[in-house]
């Protein structure tokens, strides 16, 4: 009796520590599944397969056929719209303690609106513009297929913004989910994986400048807590602007950029000062120092116009978050009048 009540014993002991690490175990998977883009509508996207590949050709950056005279080989600017830049301008004296740089062009007229558009800004989430962009070179040109499957490793996990990161390492995505990932929830797990399918910080680097964005440059992978990745506002509408024209992607791939960034979650920013029934294409960038949303926008009558605004801050003042708002408002208004009045 006494020798089966100690075999009894020795098995609890035994047993007792499995069991509870076995229901450990499922609460953790059980978190990860809440985490996961179940719970979060990706968009409905089609997959269009380039050209045939041939993997023997090395990545290289394509050149970019831009005429000079123009902005980006878009549209000649025209003139500043002064009367805006006027109102924007009693706007910043309410906001002492922002820095804000921006630049709205009209695709219309060539009229834009300058204040501080080169000055340069840590790009926080708005870096994945460029990358995404940079990724549908990639795919035009045969080298990459958006049906690859991805795995997710923990040298790529990142805190910070996404979800990714909660699921298991080895987890395996295809780039367009992953892409997708990175900017419609700005997932920085997904950017960091998709810079390294593109070959690193270096080559997008190359890329950029190549495409003549003079303030953007990577130096850290996401995410960048500590503001190093930088942009300007010009250089995030000059990107538009190459988008809106074609040079850097083919028809199929600019209209897939498009239907992802016009699925970006937040829209508190330039998206909260737009009329009903206009649409925007954007990727926003929030640190706690910075706020920033770059994007092309249509307004309801067909006029369509590009925005980048990046905005230094105090330590995650909500003033900021306003101020972008009221911009997108004024400019809206001003760039959707049946006829706008302009200087001679």
């Amino acid at each position: 009796m006494k020798s089966n009540f100690l075999l009894l014993t020795c098995l609890s002991v035994i047993l007792f520590p499995l069991t509870a690490k076995a229901e450990q175990t499922t609460k953790v998977n059980e978190l990860a599944t809440s985490f996961s883009t179940n719970t979060i509508p990706l968009p409905g996207l089609r997959f269009i397969p380039p050209k045939e590949r041939n993997d023997s050709v090395p990545i290289s950056v394509p050149e970019v056929n831009i005429n000079s005279s123009k902005f980006a080989g878009v549209i000649s600017l025209r003139q500043e719209m002064s009367l805006l830049e006027t109102q924007i301008k009693t706007l910043m004296n309410r906001y002492k303690s922002l820095t804000p740089g921006l630049f709205f062009l009209d695709l219309q007229t060539g009229d834009y609106l300058n204040i501080n558009g080169e000055r340069i800004f840590p790009a926080a989430s708005t870096i994945k513009y460029p990358v995404l962009i940079a990724l549908f070179e990639e795919v035009d040109a045969g080298r990459i297929r958006l049906d690859e499957t991805m795995v997710m490793q923990r040298r790529h996990l990142a805190g910070g913004s996404g979800n990714m990161r909660f699921r298991r390492s080895g987890t395996k995505f295809s780039l367009l989910e992953t892409a997708t990932r990175m900017m419609t929830i700005s997932d920085n797990t997904a950017t960091n994986m998709v810079i390294e399918r593109l070959g690193g910080i270096a080559k997008l680097n190359q890329r950029f400048r190549k495409w003549g964005l003079e303030q953007t440059a990577m130096r850290n992978m996401l995410g960048d807590f500590g503001g190093t990745n930088r942009t300007s506002a010009k250089d995030l509408v000059r990107l538009s602007a190459l988008v809106t024209n074609s040079n850097l992607l083919s028809d199929a791939s600019r209209t897939q950029v498009l239907n992802i960034m016009y699925r970006c979650q937040n829209r508190r920013l330039l998206p909260s000062g737009l009329g009903k029934g206009a649409n925007i294409a954007h990727k926003t960038g929030t640190l706690r120092f910075v706020l920033g949303d770059a994007g092309i926008i249509q307004t309801p009558s067909g006029r369509k116009y590009l925005a980048g605004i990046l905005v230094r801050r105090p330590h995650h003042s909500p003033q900021a978050r306003d101020f972008i708002r009221q911009v997108s408002q004024l400019v809206y208004n001003y760039l959707d009048q049946p006829t706008v009045t302009r200087l001679p």
